[in-house]
């Protein structure tokens, strides 16, 4: 075992200048030498603390407008000697190199200067040389060298000193080590990214580097045997439910998190259009609905499947109101998520313990650009995230029945859900509702005709006449193969559909809709979603 090394210098050179008074002021305490650079000496001068240059170390000035002042061997023979190797200790000792016990370092903030739209030679300013060398050195010979690169470790260190009396443990400066290989690693991909993406095109460059950090561990994963966490990605990024306020529950898990997801990505579909709620299990909805106010659109919602919707997953598009969460309450829910909440809502829910309600900072762009990552056995698979959008005008009538107004905004509005139904996905949708919901069959007339079933099982429940799919339009996310799924459509009633289109056979699907009727568009666009 690594014996304690002692702290009696300590090299200070930060661009987060968050704590370093503090922890210049607790190291001065406990006798350890100061010695910093630039804009961290000076802010440390100014507490009133005995500070030297970096620049008395090596010898040479900060030059170059700080490009060069810690690439030199008196800092780096001072973080890289091995202190009981008798070479290293001689060279030490003919060349005048002090040991370098102690390293804090915080990078420039690249990350943030690409966020806030600086331009490309101030970009390029903003990347580190001197301090990730000094990380790596300082991290290398953890054995002797003591490193922090996260203000939040400032105070463990000063516990740690006080605990060895002035000393460090090889364990802790192992956990440091490994934590700084991470940080710079992480710096590195940014830099990578931006320069692969924003500064020279690629969307596919020859080496990709993902960096993300821990949020949470999670209670398991997808079954109880498996572990899992949650992480974020490092830089910019869109907000979602990370970052959202969880006002109560208990912690989530694994699957809440996917599927909560899938209600968020969904419900934001409507994030500018009328109040919305969306159910969802298991990563599919089961019940879409708008209308005047959010309570109405919850019962609407919940008429479509109120068996699959218990133990569901609940999102708004609006904040919640009293009387919305009074009748979510009212079945069991794991999670609602919704951009905001009125305290009155808020006491409803506080009678729920295991509810989690999660208040998200608005709610995504549908839209947004971005990429999506698949791990697959012996490599990873890429895409764009499929943010295509149909435009209503672009829509191609291929039937001799051309649609009716209300059909056609049916047919959006199952367009809509479908994308976000797990394929084969079959959807029924009236009157800003879903009817049916067919999701992950292995062909589309066995989707069509669940959906067709559930609809006619959420009749039998709510008492109705007939089910909703009668006057309904119907969503296919990819084309029909053959007419059979939509002749299963036509029977359960839809007189309107909306699909892709693109099959060999689409002259015997549109031939079929001629025959019952059925006026039909095509998109040109799919949405398989698996």
């Amino acid at each position: 075992m690594q014996d304690p090394v002692t702290i009696r210098r300590a090299l200070l050179s930060v661009s987060d200048k968050t704590g370093l008074v503090e922890l210049g002021q607790a190291l001065a305490a406990r006798k350890v030498e100061l010695v910093s650079t630039g804009g961290t000496a000076k802010a440390l001068r100014e507490a009133g603390l005995t500070v030297k240059d970096i620049s008395d170390l090596t010898g040479f000035p900060e030059m170059m407008d700080g490009r060069v002042k810690t690439l030199h061997p008196m800092v780096h023979g001072g973080l890289l000697a091995v202190r009981d190797n008798p070479e290293h200790a001689k060279a030490m000792q003919d060349h005048a190199i002090g040991a370098i016990d102690l390293v804090v370092v915080n990078l420039y903030p690249f990350v943030q200067t690409v966020a806030s739209g600086a331009d490309r030679d101030t970009i390029i300013e903003n990347i580190d040389i001197g301090g990730p060398s000094m990380v790596r050195s300082a991290a290398k010979n953890h054995a002797y060298v003591t490193l922090l690169t996260d203000p939040d470790d400032y105070a463990a260190l000063i516990t740690e000193m006080d605990a060895g009396v002035g000393a460090t443990s090889f364990d802790f400066r192992k956990m440091l080590a490994a934590k700084a290989f991470a940080a710079t690693a992480a710096y590195d991909a940014a830099i990578a990214s931006w320069f692969a993406h924003a500064d020279q095109g690629q969307k596919f460059p020859p080496r990709r580097s993902v960096a993300a950090k821990l949020v949470s561990t999670l209670r398991y994963g997808e079954n109880p045997h498996q572990d899992a966490a949650l992480y974020v990605p490092e830089g910019p990024h869109v907000m979602g439910l990370p970052q959202a306020e969880q006002v109560q529950g208990k912690e989530l898990s694994y699957n809440n998190y996917n599927d909560a997801n899938a209600a968020l990505e969904l419900v934001a579909e409507f994030r500018d259009g009328p109040p919305t709620v969306v159910i969802v299990k298991h990563a599919n909805p089961c019940g879409v609905a708008t209308g005047e106010t959010l309570v109405e659109a919850w019962d609407k919602a919940l008429a479509c499947d109120s068996v699959s919707a218990f133990g569901g997953i609940v999102a708004v598009n609006r904040p919640l109101d009293v009387a919305t969460a009074e009748a979510i309450s009212k079945i069991f829910t794991e999670v609602v998520v919704a951009p905001g909440a009125s305290d009155e809502a808020k006491a409803v829910f506080a009678k729920k313990k295991n509810l989690r309600l999660l208040i998200t900072q608005g709610l995504p762009d549908p839209r947004r650009v971005g990429q999506n990552i698949t791990i697959i056995a012996g490599g990873m698979l890429q895409q764009d995230r499929d943010n295509g959008a149909v435009d209503p005008a672009a829509l191609k009538v291929v039937t001799k029945r051309e649609p009716t107004e209300q059909e056609l905004k049916d047919c959006l509005f199952a367009w809509t859900v479908a994308r976000h139904v797990k394929s084969n996905a079959i959807v029924y949708a009236k009157d800003g509702q879903t009817a049916g919901i067919g999701a992950g069959q292995m062909n589309r007339r066995d989707s069509a005709r669940i959906a067709a079933a559930k609809a006619m099982e959420a009749a039998e429940t709510m008492g109705w006449d007939m089910p909703l799919t009668h006057g309904s339009a119907v969503a296919s996310d990819a084309f029909f193969p053959f007419a059979d799924g939509l002749l299963s459509a036509a029977e359960a009633g839809a007189t309107a559909v909306i699909q892709p289109g693109g099959s060999i056979r689409d002259e015997e699907v549109i031939a079929a809709a001629d025959e019952k009727g059925i006026a039909m568009v095509f998109t040109g666009m799919r949405h398989f979603r698996h």
